[in-house]
Parts: structure tokens; sequence; C-alpha cells
């Protein structure tokens, strides 16, 4: 049903209801100006893991035995520099005042980054064993909250790439190593709900998908490694999943693979209203075909919004404003200008359920501006940038 047909029903319900029994239009309005009715605010954001994660793949590209590993091992020593640059602690009391200033009911985060090291070990390669705690982005954007009166609850977590290799500078095999080390890189998708809304966490789940991405250096298998976390939430007397998701970045043809998982999961299977949010890597506008793909960038958002039957919430707020695009932004995150935002690949989808009707209040871009840049680094929030989005469930 098109926007305007439900408006005119809505409208129409509502003079009905008022004429009928205006009390009962008095408590309506009552709710929902305190909270306790059918209006809902929702948040995306990537934090970004802080580097650019294919960097020590690129450079082992081609390359095989000890010139393979040493490859490697540079480009990870780089890849972590690049991360300290990139300074998350920083970059999350950015994260921290726009969710402080959005107060999202309900937010899902993708790239919840947890890096930690151990002692080089080469015969270890591809083994799962560093444990000293560096950055984790989860526990250091919750304090920031908490810290401006905005306390988040996790609802849920799914844990998706867990991979270690070796870092250095210099050259192991002739003792001339420096700065040896096992890095290690384990990525979240990662709910959170505002505490003191009411909301109700009925359910929560998650699962990695099938399709993803293997890399196989020095006879270790590197698994790329894409997921979605759910929970099932009442707001007053309205029911709804929530999901969030990362898809696939290198691979449309793989990113669409994942979307018909998520489809043949919880994002098609529940009987309640579902609302996805997601770093989906798949630009609406976009006709492009990789050279490794069969399918365009556009069509996962054609999947989801076709036969998936979500609706795109942000084309359908009375006023867009804008052509909501998030991603762009360079490695360092330190673009003196906000021209690199130029694909839209941050979306908050919905799905109704029978005899329900998703309406928008607001939709809003966060975090795109060059104002939303940290004074003293340059530094942008992210290399995405949020959205924020108020839903009216009826």
């Amino acid at each position: 049903m098109r926007l305007k047909e439900r408006r005119t029903r809505i409208a129409l319900a509502a003079l009905l209801s008022f004429l009928c029994v205006a009390v009962v239009g008095v408590l309506v309005v009552r709710a929902q100006t305190t909270g306790d009715g059918s209006a809902i605010t929702v948040m995306t954001r990537n934090l970004y893991l802080g580097a650019d994660i294919n960097r020590p793949l690129r450079a082992a590209q081609g390359r095989t035995g000890q010139d393979a590993l040493l490859a490697f091992g540079h480009a990870n020593h780089e890849l972590r520099e690049i991360v300290e640059r990139t300074n998350f602690d920083a970059r999350s009391e950015l994260l921290a005042d726009e969710i402080a200033a959005a107060r999202p009911d309900l937010v899902g985060l993708q790239e919840v980054a947890l890096w930690r090291h151990g002692p080089l070990q080469l015969d270890h390669l591809g083994r799962l064993d560093a444990t000293d705690v560096d950055d984790d982005f989860l526990a250091t954007l919750r304090a920031d909250l908490n810290q401006r009166g905005v306390a988040y609850d996790v609802a849920s977590t799914q844990q998706e790439s867990d991979v270690e290799g070796p870092a250095f500078t210099g050259n192991p095999f002739t003792g001339t190593a420096d700065a040896a080390q096992d890095l290690r890189l384990t990525v979240r998708d990662v709910i959170l709900v505002r505490e003191g809304t009411g909301i109700r966490i009925t359910d929560t789940g998650g699962a990695q998908y099938d399709r993803r991405i293997d890399v196989t250096l020095a006879g270790a298998t590197f698994s790329f490694i894409r997921g979605y976390a759910w929970a099932d939430v009442t707001i007053g007397h309205a029911r709804l999943r929530f999901v969030t998701t990362h898809l696939e970045s290198l691979s449309a043809d793989v990113a669409l693979g994942q979307a018909e998982e998520l489809l043949a999961g919880p994002a098609g299977t529940a009987p309640m209203t579902t609302v996805l949010v997601c770093d989906c890597n798949s630009d609406p506008n976009s006709s492009v075909v990789g050279p490794q793909d069969r399918v365009p960038s556009s069509a996962t958002y054609q999947l989801l919004t076709g036969g998936g039957g979500f609706g795109d919430l942000w084309s359908r707020q009375p006023d867009p404003g804008g052509p909501g695009s998030t991603a762009g932004l360079a490695e360092l995150v330190n673009d003196p200008t906000a021209d690199a935002f130029t694909r839209r690949l941050d979306l908050i989808l919905a799905r109704p359920a029978a005899s329900t009707q998703v309406a928008v209040n607001r939709a809003d871009v966060i975090g795109d501006e060059v104002s939303d840049r940290d004074d003293r680094t340059g530094l942008w929030p992210s290399d995405h940038a949020g959205v924020v989005t108020q839903l009216r469930i009826t």
C-alpha cells in the first residue's frame, strides 16, 4: 500500500476514534508523547575497526613461502599503526556524543572491534591464541555513554570474523625482527538498548552466514565471516524484531547470498514487525558490477526491498532532505571535507506485520558534517555516517 493511502487510513481512524470516544483519543495522544505508545527511535552505526583489514592479504597476494609471510607481517604491522592513528578513544567520544544527542531506543552496531596481541609465533600461523587486550570498542563506547548519563545495555552480541596473524618490522627468519607480535582482531555485531525506555527484551539470537570469503596463506586459512544479531522486543502494545547485520564489502555476489540467508532466517520468519538496520554494502543507486561479481552493488538492496518485503524508511519519510549518503571516507578518516560521502550503504528497513503499519516521523544522517570531526585530531567518528529514524507503529 502506498504511503499516501496509509496516511489517509490512519487519519480517518484517528478522526473516528476522536469523535466516538474522545477520552480514548486523549489517552492515546498522552501515551505517545510520554514514550509509552508505539513510537520508537532506532539507529544504525558502523564503528569502523580502524584500518583496512585487507591490507596484509593484498601485500601477500601472489607470493609464497617466506616472501609471503614477510610481506604479510610488514603490512600487518602497518595496519596496527594505522589503527593507533585512527584512535578509537577519540572517535568513541564523538560517537557517544552522537548517541547521547539522538537518544535512540535501540542501536545496531557493526564493526565492534576487539583488538588483542600476543607473542610472535610463526609456527602457530592461523591459530587464535593472542589474549592481551589492546582495544575493546564495545567497552570503551559504553563507558563514554555512561559518562554522558545515557546508559545502554547489551541486548545481543554476535561474533563474526576472528583472525590472527604475525606483525613485525625487519626479518624474523634472520633474527632481525623488531616490534614482533601476533595481532588478533575479533569483530562483533551488537544491539544496544537504552536503559529506562520501558522496552522489554523477550528473545535474542544471532548467527554467522555460511557464505563467506576464505583466503589461504602459507597453508593457513583466514575466514572473513559476516553475520547478524537480533532481539525481539515489546514496546507498549507493539512487538518488534530488531536485526543488525554487516554484509560483505568485497563481493556483491557474496553479499547477495548472505541477504538470502538472512531472509531465510530471522529477517524472514518473524510474525511481528521486523526492523533491519545494516551496513548492507549495497548502494541502491549503483549499477556497477565488480570484476569478480555477476550482480551489481544494488542487487542486495533490490532483494531486500523487493521479494524480501522491506520498505526503505529513508525514502518514506515526509521530506528525505538529501540522498542519505553514508560512506566513502579514506582509511585514515581525516578527510578535510565531507565530499567523500557519495555512497548510501547504511540502511534502516522495515517490514510491518499483518494488520500493522510503520510510518516514519523523521530520519537523519549523523556524523557526516565537518563540524562532527574531533577538533584536536581532525578524525571523523567513523569511515561511515550513521542513520537515526523515529518510527511509529500503528
